[in-house]
Protein backbone atom coordinates (compact mmCIF):
# COMPACT_ATOMS: atom_id res chain seq x y z
CA UNK A 1 0.00 0.00 0.00
CA UNK A 2 1.19 3.11 -0.68
CA UNK A 3 0.41 6.89 0.46
CA UNK A 4 0.19 9.72 -1.96
CA UNK A 5 0.35 13.27 -0.62
CA UNK A 6 -2.66 15.61 -1.66
CA UNK A 7 -1.38 17.00 -4.73
CA UNK A 8 -0.21 13.33 -6.20
CA UNK A 9 -3.42 12.29 -6.02
CA UNK A 10 -5.16 15.79 -7.43
CA UNK A 11 -2.33 15.17 -10.14
CA UNK A 12 -3.26 11.44 -10.79
CA UNK A 13 -7.03 11.68 -10.85
CA UNK A 14 -8.51 13.42 -14.35
CA UNK A 15 -11.18 15.72 -13.72
CA UNK A 16 -11.78 17.09 -17.24
CA UNK A 17 -14.75 19.00 -16.11
CA UNK A 18 -13.15 20.88 -13.46
CA UNK A 19 -12.44 24.46 -13.59
CA UNK A 20 -9.08 25.32 -12.61
CA UNK A 21 -9.63 28.94 -12.19
CA UNK A 22 -12.17 28.11 -9.16
CA UNK A 23 -9.19 26.11 -7.96
CA UNK A 24 -6.73 28.25 -8.10
CA UNK A 25 -9.35 30.76 -6.60
CA UNK A 26 -10.06 29.00 -3.19
CA UNK A 27 -6.48 28.53 -2.85
CA UNK A 28 -5.18 30.78 0.48
CA UNK A 29 -2.24 33.26 -0.01
CA UNK A 30 0.24 30.58 1.09
CA UNK A 31 -1.02 28.39 -1.05
CA UNK A 32 -0.79 30.21 -4.37
CA UNK A 33 2.49 31.40 -4.02
CA UNK A 34 4.13 27.96 -3.23
CA UNK A 35 2.28 26.92 -6.14
CA UNK A 36 3.59 29.45 -8.42
CA UNK A 37 6.84 28.88 -7.14
CA UNK A 38 6.50 25.01 -7.52
CA UNK A 39 5.51 25.51 -11.61
CA UNK A 40 7.99 28.61 -12.28
CA UNK A 41 8.56 29.26 -15.89
CA UNK A 42 11.55 31.32 -16.61
CA UNK A 43 12.13 34.41 -18.84
CA UNK A 44 12.05 33.47 -22.48
CA UNK A 45 15.05 34.30 -24.26
CA UNK A 46 13.96 36.65 -27.28
CA UNK A 47 16.11 36.67 -30.64
CA UNK A 48 17.19 39.72 -32.44
CA UNK A 49 13.98 40.53 -34.53
CA UNK A 50 11.64 40.23 -31.51
CA UNK A 51 13.78 42.43 -29.32
CA UNK A 52 13.86 44.89 -32.51
CA UNK A 53 10.08 44.51 -32.60
CA UNK A 54 9.58 45.28 -29.14
CA UNK A 55 12.10 48.56 -28.92
CA UNK A 56 10.25 49.60 -32.09
CA UNK A 57 7.44 49.77 -30.60
CA UNK A 58 8.30 51.38 -27.41
CA UNK A 59 9.72 54.30 -29.46
CA UNK A 60 6.54 54.19 -31.60
CA UNK A 61 4.18 54.34 -27.87
CA UNK A 62 6.90 57.36 -26.33
CA UNK A 63 6.26 58.93 -29.48
CA UNK A 64 2.39 58.77 -29.80
CA UNK A 65 2.38 60.31 -26.07
CA UNK A 66 4.01 63.17 -27.40
CA UNK A 67 1.99 63.64 -30.02
CA UNK A 68 -1.23 63.05 -27.99
CA UNK A 69 -0.01 65.60 -25.12
CA UNK A 70 0.73 67.70 -28.19
CA UNK A 71 -2.97 67.79 -29.71
CA UNK A 72 -4.38 68.46 -26.45
CA UNK A 73 -2.49 71.22 -25.49
CA UNK A 74 -2.88 72.70 -29.28
CA UNK A 75 -6.67 72.33 -28.19
CA UNK A 76 -6.78 73.85 -24.75
CA UNK A 77 -4.84 77.18 -25.96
Amino acid sequence: MSILSDNDAFSNQSHPSVDLSSVVASLEPDQLIGAKQKHHCPRRSLTSTEKFLFWALRIYLVFMFGVVIYQVWTSVR
